[in-house]
């Protein structure tokens, strides 16, 4: 918060006005001169705004965290048990600790159903509900933001946390892994190996597809974000209709219906387990999250550009 002021409020209007050029006379249309909308909150300003909050920085830092308490917990575990590799029904747990490619690959299958979704709802629910709970939105449009330039500068920013913490996950426990259990090759759990090099490029394709698909979530996050003054509701909403559709695609009875669920192929990305790699599914689910966050984000926006801002 801010030093002098200590409100969030303040905060914002202080940063948004620094983009701002100095005062001059009004042209014939009684705009300032001077004044480009294109230079309006430049996303260094919004990206420094969100790095100084304490929930950016909790959430960033404990990406870092979680491999380093999945490590603590596999200590306390049989590593005899645990180093079963040779059985060719061993799960992928089973063989955390047999390297740094399955101790990051573990740490990616225990956040990818609950944290990630978690944390992209935080970033992307957060985007304008906290400005209103703030009652800085209505500062930020007079100053004059544009509506649309505020909506894309938000959007960029928190796609940009987003896809650093997606990235901190599997980095920090591909290097922690290392160092614990080495830079061996990744064992499969139908006993496939991939040398170091290749386990790296899996783990991008990994990376790519859980940032494409989960656009849906973030989609959806933003949408609930722009239809209410509260952030928890955006986020808690966002977070709980992601379980709701995971939980509809545990049920046989749906049949074909799952499939147009957009969490119906989450784990899609499993598939680079397998030699060859099993690009059907994937293909399907960065379709699916792509086509439903272009029509929530297509929502979000049409409805704050018609909103009517009090707060």
């Amino acid at each position: 918060m801010s030093p002098v002021h200590h409100d969030r409020s303040a905060d914002a209007a202080i940063a948004a006005l620094e983009s701002v050029p100095a005062p001059g006379a009004a042209d014939q249309s009684g705009v300032a001169a001077g004044y480009r909308p294109g230079k309006t909150l430049p996303f260094g300003v919004e990206l420094r705004r969100q790095l100084k909050r304490r929930r950016t920085q909790f959430t960033l830092g404990f990406m870092v965290l979680l491999p380093v308490i999945l490590a603590i917990a596999f200590a306390f575990g049989d590593p005899a048990k645990n180093r079963s590799s040779n059985s060719a029904r061993a799960s992928i747990v089973d063989l955390a600790q047999n390297g740094a490619g399955n101790f990051a690959m573990v740490t990616l299958i225990f956040a990818a159903s609950f944290l990630l979704i978690v944390v992209i709802s935080l970033f992307f629910g957060d985007t304008i509900a906290s400005e209103a709970s703030w009652s800085s939105l209505r500062y930020l449009l007079a100053l004059p933001v544009p509506r649309i330039r505020l909506v894309r500068q938000k959007v960029l920013v928190a796609g940009a946390l987003s896809l650093t913490a997606i990235l901190l996950l599997p980095v920090t426990a591909l290097l922690l892994g290392g160092v614990l259990y080495g830079f061996g090759p990744l064992q499969t759990p139908v006993g496939d190996q991939l040398t170091l090099g290749a386990t790296v490029a899996r783990l991008a394709i990994v990376v790519a597809f859980l940032a494409i698909q989960l656009t849906w979530v973030a989609g959806l996050a933003f949408l609930l974000s722009v239809s209410t003054d509260a952030p928890l509701g955006a986020v808690g909403g966002a977070v709980l209709l992601t379980i709701l559709s995971q939980i509809l695609d545990q049920i046989d009875a749906l049949g074909g219906i799952r499939d147009w669920l957009p969490t119906h192929y989450a784990f899609a990305w499993t598939g680079t387990l397998s030699d060859p790699i099993r690009w059907d599914d994937m293909i399907r689910g960065g379709f699916a999250g792509l086509g439903y966050a272009l029509i929530l984000f297509g929502f979000g926006v049409m409805r704050f550009r018609r909103k009517d801002i009090t707060s």
